[in-house]
């Protein structure tokens, strides 16, 4: 690798790392939004749940399908590992969570939440969560079971 291509490189990842930042902004400000919203069943005041996974990795992208129905959509390991930690956050009841790719990326005041299987992996992946998210006490004792 020249030196140019060497600054090429170190530029790519800066830029990668600026687009992490504001990623993780963004969810930030929507589990703020999300959480201030709520709504009434009966007495009792619920609140929204939601999760998101942040993961960085290539992917195909366009249109798929044919005739009268064309979809844009977004496909590959990428998508399908960042599918399965969303649903992995909502197992462990926290709303952002992200893969060690872009927690590498994105570095930031992580938790690390274990190592997990992922379905359709070989190996298992490592799991961040936000420092100051806490997840409420009664989904630790579902876990544990």
């Amino acid at each position: 690798m020249d030196q140019s291509e060497r600054s090429n490189a170190v530029s790519k990842s800066a830029g990668m790392r600026e687009v992490c930042a504001r990623v993780l902004e963004a969810a930030r400000q929507t589990r703020a939004s999300v959480g201030a919203l709520q709504y009434r069943i009966g007495d009792t005041l619920e609140h929204f749940r939601f999760a998101v996974a942040l993961h960085v990795g290539r992917l195909l992208y366009g249109n798929i399908g044919g005739g009268n129905r064309l979809d844009f959509t977004c496909i590959g390991p990428a998508v399908n590992l960042t599918a399965r930690l969303e649903r992995i956050a909502a197992r462990l009841n926290r709303e952002v969570v992200s893969s060690a790719a872009f927690a590498r990326l994105c570095e930031d005041n992580w938790a690390d939440l274990g190592e997990f299987p992922i379905a359709g992996f070989s190996t298992a992946e490592r799991i961040y969560g936000l420092a100051e998210e806490t997840p409420p006490s009664t989904m630790a004792g579902r876990l544990a079971r």
